[in-house]
């Protein structure tokens, strides 16, 4: 976005410091204004105005900062940088590139060090739109033209979303810089603009489309007990509750590696150092699945760890949202995970307590609630101007304190998101990967992809997950009476259900993501997984109703095949594995014919 050169520059005077929270006289600054503070220019936004006296919450340490000091204003509010080179970056919380950021400053960051975000040295092949010519009228958010970003995606140049005029000159085709002028747009407003690869948009403040859209096609991560079970659309609200160790970041990492969207966006808000500095080692090493290319050619990371300044954490999400929104603008389907929404939310009550603002619920502040519902409505399926349609599709994790999802965090999520992914710590502690517990998680998009798996993958899809939804609860009533009274006080259907329940558990909701074979599914695989383990549970109740014993059922030599398919067959062996169900269906028929033929002569 343009400034006019007068709002800059404006100067003031540091009042009072209390902690992040920095109280300065600068008449004539506007609420949610970027500024810079003190002798070190630490970079701070205004938050509140009390009269000629503003409230700024600085995004790095105030340490050794003193009234007094000078302040300045930079005329804008906290922004982020659009275009080339978005892809492959590691940002902090406030988008400054972390490996600029190293080349400065070494492994501890200095403060008052803010590099650009998008590196001004390289130039990009600038391609301009063949059917745009001078004095052609462009709405907001046209596309003037293309660049290849990485192999597999091209960054499709737009013209500010607020921005609309007539096109005066557009560049030919050649390499530029970023700050190299591409263009020239006369604006409604009489003014002309100059246009670059790139432009600025304000974190908090969603970028406007056309209309929203409805989604209908599920988001595919490759994890059975997630696309199966408990379906997220693309464009849809995601939660990935659990407590302390439970695996919400390996689930997060296996759904940035693995599903089906354009483009990827991890955004670590507060997060233990040594697991971003997993994710970050780990991230450049992994092979795109889809492209065979490296997976950081569609894929940014911001990385903010629990050590950094607090309200850059509270920063850090708006941030990842704004570059989200960016390339669902181009006509892309973007995921963008939040690890986690509980750090954010800890940020809001630490920055409401400095301010003196009334607490509610466990100390947060009374708008947490509504903070929370503005970000993830920013998530959705739109219309772009261009009649594009794009997705941001967002996932949060939830760390509630002690495991209890009825803290305030997790509650208010979970009025708000369309699908719950509920981790347990017993599932967990049990060595069962992903530990989602089926009975506290759910979806509300089960009917709309329902037609998807119908004509993609079988009719029989919703039948099935309803019958093994259904095998999974009955199997929790039994338990309970197991726990009680024993396995003795069980008929043998009953027990046959505990078998095919602990089928389902194992043959198909347990997945390792550390094996080559198992880490992926594909939907076909893992209907075909859950076909197996409810073909040998209908057969098998079958059987035990002439009398079959449970335990000869039980010692079967495909029941333990069954229970290996998911690692011995790779999501391209779909024949194989209908070749095992129908194996598996012969040799029910078989024994069913000599169990009969056996009672026929015992009578």
């Amino acid at each position: 976005m343009i400034q006019k050169s007068s709002e800059r520059n404006k100067q003031g005077v540091i009042r009072e410091i209390n902690g992040p929270i920095v109280t300065i006289r600068l008449p004539g600054v506007r609420n949610s204004e970027q500024v810079l503070i003190g002798d070190l220019r630490l970079v701070g936004e205004v938050i509140a105005l009390q009269g000629e006296e503003a409230i700024v919450q600085a995004y790095e340490s105030t340490d050794g900062v003193r009234p007094g000091e000078p302040v300045e204003t930079l005329g804008k509010p906290l922004s982020v940088e659009l275009g080339p080179g978005l892809l492959g970056g590691i940002f902090d919380g406030v988008q400054r590139p972390l490996e600029a950021l190293f080349e400065t400053s070494g492994d501890h960051i200095s403060r008052g060090v803010a590099p650009p975000a998008l590196d001004r040295e390289r130039a990009w092949r600038f391609v301009p739109d063949p059917e745009l010519a001078p004095g052609m009228r462009l709405e907001r958010g046209a596309r003037i033209g293309t660049v290849q970003e990485t192999k597999t995606i091209e960054h499709r140049i737009l013209t500010p979303p607020n921005l609309s005029g007539e096109l005066m000159e557009l560049a030919p085709e050649g390499d530029y810089k970023l700050d190299r002028c591409v263009g020239r747009l006369k604006g409604d407003d009489g003014v002309t603009h100059r246009l670059y690869l790139y432009h600025n948009w304000p974190v908090r403040l969603p970028r406007p489309y056309r209309q929203r859209d409805h989604s209908q096609k599920p988001l595919i991560t490759g994890q059975r007990i997630l696309d199966t079970f408990f379906p997220l659309v693309k464009g849809g609200k995601g939660a990935v509750p659990g407590p302390f160790g439970a695996g919400k970041t390996v689930v997060q990492q296996q759904i940035a590696r693995w599903s089906n969207a354009d483009i990827v966006i991890y955004v670590g808000c507060g997060e233990r150092g040594n697991e971003l500095v997993d994710v970050l080692e780990t991230f450049p090493t992994l092979q795109d699945p889809y492209t065979g290319r490296m997976l950081m050619e569609r894929t940014l990371l911001v990385a903010n760890t629990s050590n950094m300044p607090v309200v850059a954490r509270e920063a850090s999400i708006y941030v990842g949202l704004t570059m989200a929104e960016y390339y669902r603008d181009q006509g892309y389907d973007v995921v963008m995970l939040a690890d986690s929404t509980s750090r954010w939310a800890e940020a809001l009550r630490e920055v409401s307590g400095r301010l003196g603002q009334m607490p509610v619920e466990d100390g947060y502040p009374a708008y947490l609630a509504s903070r929370l519902a503005a970000m993830y409505e920013r998530a959705g399926r739109v219309v772009t101007f261009l009649g594009d349609k794009g997705s941001v599709t967002l996932i949060g994790a939830v760390s509630p304190p002690g495991g209890d999802f009825s803290e305030p965090v997790t509650a208010h999520t979970k009025e708000i998101i369309q699908t719950f992914w509920a981790l347990s710590k017993e599932l967990a502690d049990a060595r069962h990967y992903p530990s989602v517990d089926w009975v506290g998680s759910f979806s509300d998009h089960v009917n709309t992809v329902a037609r998807w798996w119908h004509d993609e993958v079988s009719p029989h899809w919703k039948r099935r997950r309803e019958q093994a939804l259904a095998l999974l609860a009955r199997d929790a009533e039994l338990s309970r009476i197991v726990n009680l009274v024993g396995p003795e006080a069980l008929s043998s259907a009953q027990r046959w259900e505990l078998e095919g329940a602990a089928l389902i558990k194992e043959g198909v909701l347990q997945q390792n993501a550390l094996d080559a074979v198992d880490t992926f599914a594909s939907p076909k695989k893992q209907f075909l997984l859950l076909e197996m383990m409810l073909t040998i549970y209908d057969k098998g109740a079958g059987l035990i109703s002439l009398g079959v014993p449970v335990q000869e059922l039980r010692g079967l030599e495909f029941m333990s095949r069954a229970r290996r398919a998911k690692q011995t067959y790779d999501s391209d062996q779909t024949e194989e594995l209908e070749a095992m169900i129908k194996e598996i269906s012969d040799e029910f028929a078989r024994i069913r014919v000599e169990y009969t033929k056996f009672q026929e002569h015992a009578h």
